[in-house]
Protein backbone atom coordinates (compact mmCIF):
# COMPACT_ATOMS: atom_id res chain seq x y z
CA UNK A 1 0.00 0.00 0.00
CA UNK A 2 1.50 3.26 -1.13
CA UNK A 3 2.23 6.34 1.49
CA UNK A 4 -0.65 8.20 0.21
CA UNK A 5 -3.46 5.56 0.77
CA UNK A 6 -2.35 3.91 4.15
CA UNK A 7 -4.74 4.65 6.50
CA UNK A 8 -4.15 6.66 9.55
CA UNK A 9 -4.50 4.14 12.57
CA UNK A 10 -3.73 0.38 12.55
CA UNK A 11 -6.03 -2.74 13.09
CA UNK A 12 -4.97 -2.47 16.79
CA UNK A 13 -5.66 0.98 17.00
CA UNK A 14 -9.05 0.62 15.60
CA UNK A 15 -9.48 -2.40 18.37
CA UNK A 16 -8.95 -0.10 21.52
CA UNK A 17 -11.11 2.91 20.01
CA UNK A 18 -13.70 -0.26 20.28
CA UNK A 19 -12.64 -1.04 23.75
CA UNK A 20 -13.45 2.49 24.57
CA UNK A 21 -16.43 2.82 22.91
CA UNK A 22 -17.86 0.02 24.61
CA UNK A 23 -16.73 1.17 28.17
CA UNK A 24 -18.00 4.43 27.22
CA UNK A 25 -21.80 3.02 26.33
CA UNK A 26 -21.74 0.97 29.04
CA UNK A 27 -20.82 4.04 31.67
CA UNK A 28 -23.76 5.72 30.24
CA UNK A 29 -25.88 2.35 31.14
CA UNK A 30 -24.89 2.18 34.57
CA UNK A 31 -25.70 5.81 34.72
CA UNK A 32 -29.15 5.49 33.14
CA UNK A 33 -29.48 2.37 35.60
CA UNK A 34 -29.46 4.07 38.35
CA UNK A 35 -33.10 3.48 40.87
CA UNK A 36 -32.09 6.73 42.85
CA UNK A 37 -34.29 9.52 42.62
CA UNK A 38 -32.80 11.97 39.72
CA UNK A 39 -29.57 9.37 39.65
CA UNK A 40 -27.96 10.50 43.01
CA UNK A 41 -27.45 6.68 44.13
CA UNK A 42 -23.73 5.19 43.84
CA UNK A 43 -24.19 3.70 40.08
CA UNK A 44 -25.44 7.53 38.85
CA UNK A 45 -22.91 9.40 40.84
CA UNK A 46 -19.94 7.39 41.31
CA UNK A 47 -19.69 4.64 38.92
CA UNK A 48 -21.14 5.47 35.78
CA UNK A 49 -19.05 8.79 35.93
CA UNK A 50 -15.59 6.27 36.58
CA UNK A 51 -16.37 3.91 33.79
CA UNK A 52 -16.89 7.05 31.21
CA UNK A 53 -13.87 8.38 32.25
CA UNK A 54 -12.06 5.11 31.54
CA UNK A 55 -13.50 5.08 28.37
CA UNK A 56 -12.91 8.51 27.12
CA UNK A 57 -8.83 7.72 28.52
CA UNK A 58 -9.03 4.19 26.34
CA UNK A 59 -10.02 6.44 23.63
CA UNK A 60 -6.67 8.77 24.20
CA UNK A 61 -4.54 5.85 24.38
CA UNK A 62 -5.86 4.51 21.21
CA UNK A 63 -4.88 7.66 19.34
CA UNK A 64 -1.50 8.38 20.70
CA UNK A 65 -0.48 4.36 20.44
CA UNK A 66 1.74 3.49 17.85
CA UNK A 67 2.67 0.11 17.32
CA UNK A 68 6.13 -1.49 16.85
CA UNK A 69 7.42 -1.96 13.31
CA UNK A 70 9.14 -5.00 12.56
CA UNK A 71 13.07 -4.39 10.31
CA UNK A 72 11.77 -5.51 7.28
CA UNK A 73 9.04 -2.75 7.61
CA UNK A 74 11.87 0.20 8.23
CA UNK A 75 13.88 -0.54 5.40
CA UNK A 76 11.32 0.34 3.04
Amino acid sequence: MSEQNKLPFSKINYLIMLAGVILLIIGFIIMASDSETFGFGFFGITLGPIVVMLGFLVQFVAILYKPKTSNSEEGK
